[in-house]
């Protein structure tokens, strides 16, 4: 096989793996399914979900889950809501 060919080829297979990566669809953040949750939960302030569900969103799961707590959702259910938002396994 020519030197020339199977540079083509590799640098063929490098073009399409790393295309398939790029072009992969990044997971959506669900903050609506947070404030749902959280809701169902039991949270009595509904003023404050959105932020809290955005930190979330953003990597804060200490601040989401505090934010919804302040809003009356039990631990658990605050936790399980943020991780909901940033679509991490519960």
């Amino acid at each position: 096989m020519r030197t020339s060919t199977r540079i083509a080829g590799v640098l063929t297979g490098l073009t399409l793996a790393l295309g398939g990566t790029l072009a992969a669809p990044a997971a959506q953040a669900d903050i609506p399914a947070c404030t749902q949750m959280a809701t169902q939960a039991g949270a009595t302030d509904t003023s404050g979900l959105d932020s809290a569900c955005r930190l979330g969103v953003s990597g804060d799961l200490q601040g989401c889950a505090s934010g919804l707590t302040a809003a009356g959702v039990p631990g658990g259910a605050a936790t399980g809501a943020c991780r909901l938002a940033a679509h991490e396994p519960r």
